[in-house]
């Protein structure tokens, strides 16, 4: 999940003139459909600052006038004003109600008909894997292998770094706190030597994920096929109104006709679309006549 966090100006930090931010705030737009309010000029002066050094103590300015012709310094500065927090298991709701309700009933589906038992998601701003690895737990303990699931999870996001990161399926040790015990004892390695202090997904989680560079505000998305889950959490919200609906038009046309989307319980989908129906808090399914 990448989002623009809230930020306050800091002591020495330079004004930004309106024109130059406008600047910004278009550029930032029209790269990743963020909207960057006026209350973010300190945030971006601070997480600029570093690349500005970096490129010689340039101006605010002359660094937009790189970014707008250069793709490769665009994604600097998008990289730049956004953070990524996420956790494992977060909004734990969501998968109680796949744990309780939903992934029960696909497997005594499973049980009759062995072509249902095959399962693809889609973690949309997948931030630094904790969300597609929690995904990965949940199913591989509920959908066994050796009853012949098989399960495939697509993981995006619109930074590679942030990407690179959750390849390596790393974490800190204290993340372990997040992982209910079960599942923490049956999927995760904790690092020895070079690697204490942290922890791994074990090889049958990291099999399950494939990892992929995605912009959900670009004309088209290099994905083929439908998938059961899709989560989309905590990314909509930092879009306006018409990138929302067309970022949520794209993600529906994904999802299968049995499938679910899953939003961030800070998010709603009203007004944006007709074509889901409400099946428990910021969790919906495509209508039967769409």
């Amino acid at each position: 999940m990448s989002r623009v966090p809230e930020s306050v100006p800091f002591p020495g930090a330079p004004e930004v003139p309106d024109r130059i931010f406008r600047g910004y705030q278009q550029l930032i737009y029209r790269e990743a459909g963020i909207h960057l309010g006026p209350a973010k000029k300190a945030l971006l002066v601070g997480r600029l600052s570093r690349r500005l050094r970096e490129l010689g103590d340039i101006s605010l300015s002359e660094y937009l006038k790189r970014a707008e012709e250069d793709a490769a310094e665009r994604m600097k500065l998008v990289e730049a004003i956004c953070t990524h927090e996420t956790h494992f298991f977060r909004e734990p709701k969501h998968f109680q109600w796949l744990e309780r309700e939903l992934l029960p009933r696909w497997r005594a589906q499973g049980a009759t008909d062995s072509g249902s038992r095959s399962v693809r998601v889609w973690s949309a701003g997948c931030s630094s894997g904790e969300e597609p690895f929690t995904l990965a737990m949940v199913l591989r303990r509920h959908l066994p292998p050796e009853e012949g699931w098989r399960i495939e999870i697509l993981a995006t996001d619109l930074s590679t770094r942030v990407l690179e990161r959750a390849r390596q399926a790393l974490w800190p040790l204290d993340k372990a706190r997040e992982i209910p015990t079960e599942y923490l004892k049956s999927f995760m390695l904790k690092g020895v030597g070079s690697q204490e202090g942290r922890m791994k997904a074990g090889p049958e989680l990291r099999e399950l994920v494939r990892f992929q560079r995605l912009n959900l505000h670009a004309d088209d998305y290099e994905v083929s096929g439908r998938f059961d889950l899709v989560f989309c959490r905590n990314v909509l919200i930092y879009f306006d109104a018409a990138s929302k609906q067309r970022a949520l038009e794209r993600l529906l046309s994904y999802l299968g006709p049995a499938g679910y989307l899953f939003i961030g319980h800070a998010e709603s989908l009203t007004g944006l679309t007709h074509r889901v129906r409400l099946v428990m808090p910021t969790v919906y399914a495509v209508r039967a006549n769409q």
